[in-house]
């Protein structure tokens, strides 16, 4: 009897290679080659049941078809009670799709999968738990559907199976015959056709390859839930991600109430999209105008506050930038950005004491995004530049202003994209003034707003018309 083989798999990005290597050649990490085990009569079993099987499915089997002749009707998608859960999907969840969810532990994944199962009373879904028990979810089931009055459990609708083996949840399925499955999670889940334990690259790969195989085949649609890892990228193989049709991140800081649901993949819509939640002692709440929760009602006459026009995907909302500068009380002088990318923060500072004239080498400078949100939109810069300048002369920043510009290192303010609708969100919120960059005012011209626009070509005059 033949021995198995044994080969080596990345854990990071799923590189094989045929002996231990310490540095992984595709991804450059470190010590993630793992060692798993491949029968090595498996290949030779398939080639002998497909050659069986041809004369036997000469007439079943998938046929080219011309691309004209495809029809390219698309499937009504399913309603999943949540407005920021469609948005993000792109208007709902597609017959036959594999939708893979991750995030931190603790971020609220499970609270969020469950809570929308509760609210699609009307079908019939099995929810498979391999890291809660039934009585566990059976909790949190009832404090869910008590704050929002729906019947707990999701009714005779929502069925629970605690385990983890993958051919006993293909057994509950073909018994149960859901509309919907929920994996939770996917590290979880085991399968007797794939060596390793359950977590490992060989038995993520393969479950998840089996449960797409049943997504397409039975037209159900299935949702993954993922850990992450220290890096912040989904663990596992990276064969997870591509062989999904849909990718959503669930981001957010756990002692913050807002919480981010992003789309990095989406086969059947945009990845511009992005929905916003609070979290609660009660659950997740979806978040229509994160703008009016995301300003202070009450800031005048404190120094270092600027609120930016941003944009996430195709989303438009108003934050508050923070910040503080003091003089260094140690040797080196200190530089924190919170919600903002560090790297980023270190060149505006450069360019406002090089350009502007400021100096703050001798001094801390703490800056924050508010509401615990982590913005990467460019048009952030000029909002940065003011509340440090604004903190550091610890003069307020006048009511009524807001601003979108990316700075170069020139000192010259860049133009933004979807500059019409920061100005409209801004207008909508009873702002009266905002700071735009010149050269976005050439489609602006034929538009009618209520808001003043002030456009500027250079930091030093944004910093004119805010201080004077």
């Amino acid at each position: 009897m033949a021995k198995d083989k044994i080969a080596y798999v990345c854990s990071n990005c799923g590189q094989e290679s045929a002996k231990w290597i310490g540095k992984c050649p595709n991804c450059g990490q470190w010590n993630t080659f793992k060692e798993i085990r491949v029968a090595p009569d498996l290949a030779g079993h398939a080639a002998a049941a497909s050659a069986a099987s041809v004369v036997r499915q000469a007439e079943t089997r998938p046929r080219p078809m011309p691309l004209g002749g495809i029809s390219a009707k698309d499937d009504p998608r399913i309603d999943m009670r949540d407005a920021e859960l469609n948005r993000v999907l792109g208007g709902g969840l597609v017959p036959g799709s594999l939708v893979l969810l991750g995030g931190e532990p603790g971020i609220g994944k499970s609270t969020l999968t469950l809570q929308t199962v509760l609210r699609m009373a009307d079908r019939r879904i099995l929810y498979v738990s391999g890291e809660e028990s039934a009585a566990q979810l059976k909790m949190r089931a009832d404090r869910i559907a008590a704050s929002a009055g729906l019947q707990a459990g999701g009714g005779a609708g929502c069925m629970i199976l605690c385990d983890t083996s993958l051919e006993s949840i293909f057994a509950n399925i073909r018994d149960v015959n859901p509309e919907l499955v929920v994996i939770d999670s996917i590290q979880t889940v085991s399968t007797e056709a794939a060596a390793g334990a359950p977590g490992s690259v060989a038995q993520v790969r393969e479950c998840a390859s089996a449960l797409l195989r049943f997504a397409k085949t039975s037209g159900t649609p299935v949702i993954l839930i993922g850990h992450i890892n220290k890096e912040g990228a989904l663990a596992g193989p990276k064969t997870l991600e591509h062989i999904v049709d849909a990718v959503i991140q669930f981001e957010g800081d756990r002692h913050h109430m807002y919480r981010i649901l992003r789309s990095t993949k989406n086969r059947f819509g945009s990845t511009s999209e992005l929905g916003i939640y609070e979290m609660g002692r009660e659950g997740l709440r979806c978040v229509p105008n994160p703008s009016e929760l995301l300003l202070t009602q009450d800031h005048d006459g404190l120094s270092g506050i600027a609120v930016s026009a941003a944009m996430e995907g195709a989303r438009t909302f108003l934050v508050e930038t923070q910040a503080l500068v003091s003089t260094a009380a140690y040797g080196t002088p200190q530089r924190s950005a919170t919600g903002f990318d560090q790297r980023r923060l270190n060149m505006l500072l450069a360019v406002l004491e090089k350009r502007v004239g400021f100096r703050l080498a001798q001094k801390d400078v703490f800056l924050n995004i508010a509401g615990g949100l982590r913005v990467a939109d460019m048009a952030m810069d000029l909002s940065v530049i003011a509340a440090v300048l604004s903190s550091n002369v610890d003069t307020a920043i006048a009511p009524g202003w807001c601003m979108a510009g990316e700075v170069g290192l020139s000192g010259e303010v860049r133009p933004v994209g979807r500059i019409g609708q920061r100005v409209a969100e801004a207008e909508r919120l009873g702002f009266t003034h905002i700071i735009v960059p010149k050269y976005n005012m050439q489609g602006m011209a034929r538009l009618k707003t209520g808001i003043e626009l002030v456009p500027v070509r250079k930091v030093e005059e944004a910093l004119r018309a805010l201080f004077g």
